[in-house]
């Protein structure tokens, strides 16, 4: 009896799930769908707001191209009586492999009466003597700058005077390690650049500029950045050429004690050109020669800062070999020629005349001769050092000279 009833109750509820009883879905289906989607753009004017989007959307297609063929001026001047435009807008200064930055330029859209957009750029070795500097630069043109440094040589106090503002972010980080960001523009610096920091950790220098390349390289392609590598005057070795210009491959020992640095950088551009060849990554490459002024270590064995914090302290300027191999003490590289004994005879000029000399015996490697051909500067970025060592050294002097008396760093390494 059990059976047969539950037996009548399914059937009874298939009876009410027929269609003769109960609607089934698809009469929802109405015959007169089409007309009504018709009445419907009829109404209220849809279909003429239809019919303008069609023509806006047309006009752009059919202008666009013609525009792009314009000049600056033109396509400007078109802007203001059409819906879009375009100008010529210098993209990219590609380095080919003789080692030349050439300038090319792109056509692209660009929106009408738009200034200078904010850009965000990270800044690795940001805390260094160059990467500080260089932020102070970025941050007062108006953009948001990122610093990753892991202090190994940087110091915060090169930073201090950011803190608070709300376009700068410091983060400590190594970059041998990958970091994920969202930038326009990565600067790349970081690493130990003094004889003294470099071979003191020769292994960790050169990770630093294979590795900590590589994760930058990585991260301007994932994010379609510009890169720009701070590269050496070192990679030129013990120069055979004098002065030396960018086509010249230098003469660099592969297993000595500068190799770890020399070698490094020069790994670290061949990187970036494989990006940039390979990826497509948009790059670019400066050999920075001798560099002297404010905020740089005190002890960090370069010659400029030897000498002037030896006269300060009123120790003895240290010249090795015999006093005659040549640099150029200034930043990204100035022609302007000087021995170790005429540096010496400045810095006594302008710190203590009273100051003493000591030979000492020369490095390992210790290139002879350094001098930049910055024929291409002058050239491609309209750029030549414009502050001479005499004017331009009372400003370190009065730097180092704060630090040393209010004992801020140590007596040296």
């Amino acid at each position: 009896m059990k059976q047969l009833h539950k037996q009548a109750s399914v059937n009874y509820r298939r009876d009410e799930e027929m269609p003769g009883n109960q609607y089934s879905p698809k009469t929802l289906k109405h015959p007169r769908s089409l007309p009504r989607s018709i009445n419907y753009l009829f109404r209220e004017q849809r279909l003429l707001f239809v019919l303008v989007g069609v023509l806006i959307g047309s006009t752009f297609f059919i202008l666009q191209p013609t525009l792009s063929r314009l000049g600056p001026s033109e396509a400007r001047t078109a802007v203001t009586s059409s819906l879009s435009g375009s100008s010529s807008v210098v993209q990219s200064s590609n380095r080919g492999s003789s080692g030349i930055f050439q300038r090319r330029s792109v056509s692209g859209r660009v929106p009408a009466d738009l200034g200078r957009r904010r850009l965000r750029i990270v800044v690795t070795g940001g805390a260094g003597f160059v990467g500080s500097h260089l932020v102070d630069k970025l941050i007062a043109r108006g953009d948001e700058v990122i610093v990753i440094d892991n202090f190994f040589t940087g110091r915060k106090d090169n930073l201090v005077h950011l803190f608070g503002n709300p376009r700068f972010e410091l983060i400590r980080h190594d970059v041998v390690e990958p970091i994920l960001l969202e930038v326009d523009q990565i600067y790349h610096l970081a690493c130990p650049a003094s004889p003294v920091h470099y071979k003191y950790n020769p292994v960790k220098t050169i990770k630093t500029n294979v590795m900590g390349t590589l994760n930058m390289l990585g991260l301007a392609k994932r994010v379609g950045a510009r890169f720009l590598l701070t590269s050496t005057s070192e990679v030129y070795g013990d120069p055979l050429e004098h002065p030396q210009k960018e086509t010249y491959w230098g003469n660099v020992n592969p297993i000595g004690e500068r190799s770890c640095y020399d070698e490094g950088k020069r790994t670290a551009e061949t990187l970036t050109m494989d990006y940039h060849r390979g990826a497509g990554v948009e790059v670019r490459i400066a050999r920075i020669f001798n560099t002297y002024g404010p905020r740089m270590c005190l002890d960090d064995g370069r010659v400029v800062s030897n000498f002037v914090a030896q006269a300060i302290r009123k120790q003895p300027m240290t010249v090795y070999g015999d006093g005659k191999q040549t640099r150029s003490p200034f930043n990204l590289g100035n022609p302007g020629e000087f021995t170790m004994l005429e540096l010496a005879e400045v810095v006594k000029t302008v710190i203590d005349p009273s100051a003493s000399i000591e030979f000492r015996p020369n490095t390992a490697d210790d290139p002879h001769k350094r001098k930049p051909d910055i024929g291409r500067a002058k050239e491609l970025l309209n750029w030549e050092p414009k502050i001479s060592l005499k004017d331009g050294l009372p400003l370190m002097v009065s730097d180092f000279r704060n630090r040393i008396l209010n004992e801020d760093e140590g007596k040296g390494l």
